[in-house]
């Protein structure tokens, strides 16, 4: 019985024997107060029990993805050889913590500085590395100066080339499983590693990014703004988003009324 699930938290508990049983996993099912058998090497419980229990190896149970980690301990290999959070940069970007090249989580980003979710995954596994596809070059630049402000423009970076890492894919919700898809293609990729700071520096936006960027205003406005050249540097080069540019704009546009 190498594993205890351990848990008030009746979800938790639903989904850590629904998985240890669906992989004939033999468990014990302990109370808080119960003691814990000898021959128990790994404790499953809740982010809200864990502080109550006092067991030197324990796994966090908040979805069904906990089983990669529990199958990984009980074949005796104790930690990741390589790990990655790997970014697929976009509007929304895809992410995915991919391991030996397994894939633990995926995520859908509701913007490029939407990165939360990212340093959560770095303090989950502390040795994890960061990639990040090459395109999107607006996107990526707006994330990994959000980034920055956290973690320094120092911290390494994997830069990959992403040529081919998106599929097609058809149905609805197409589009969030293409970013997901790529963002694993990422993390199975060898890349160059590089600072933050290199990836950001630089001021050069050609005539053609500008041009771009004020008629995505006009689209996304319904033709009613067009952002001014210099707003559109900003957003070409990461400072701002095209949505707080538009916004500036309209600001402006009020106050010479």
């Amino acid at each position: 019985m190498r594993v205890a699930v351990i848990t008030t938290d009746a979800r938790v508990y639903y989904i850590a024997t629904k998985v240890l049983k669906e992989h004939k996993i033999p468990f014990y099912s302990l109370k808080i107060t119960d003691e814990i058998p000898f021959d128990v090497e790994i404790v499953l419980t809740s982010e809200r029990d864990s502080n109550k229990i006092n067991f030197p190896t324990k796994i966090i149970v908040r979805d069904e993805t906990f089983i990669d980690e529990l199958l990984l301990r009980l074949e005796g290999k104790r930690r990741f050889e390589h790990i990655y959070i790997a970014i697929d940069p976009g509007e929304r970007p895809g992410v995915s913590v991919v391991a030996d090249n397994r894939v633990l989580e995926v995520y859908h980003l509701k913007s490029p500085r939407d990165v939360d979710i990212i340093i959560q995954l770095l303090e989950k596994y502390p040795k994890a590395k960061i990639k990040i596809g090459h395109g999107a070059k607006r996107h990526r630049i707006l994330m990994l100066k959000t980034l920055a402000k956290i973690l320094g423009e120092d911290y390494p970076i994997i830069l990959v080339n992403e040529k081919g890492t998106t599929p097609r894919v058809g149905g609805v919700e197409a589009w969030a499983i293409q970013d997901i898809v790529a963002s694993i293609n990422i993390g199975l990729r060898d890349g160059r590693e590089i600072t933050i700071r290199e990836l950001i520096k630089g001021d050069k936006v050609t005539k053609g990014e500008i041009e771009n960027i004020k008629a995505q205003s006009r689209r996304l406005s319904g033709g009613k703004i067009t952002i001014s050249s210099e707003l559109a540097r900003e957003v070409a080069l990461g400072n701002i988003t095209i949505e707080e540019a538009i916004n500036i704009q309209k600001r402006r546009k009020e106050v010479r009324k």
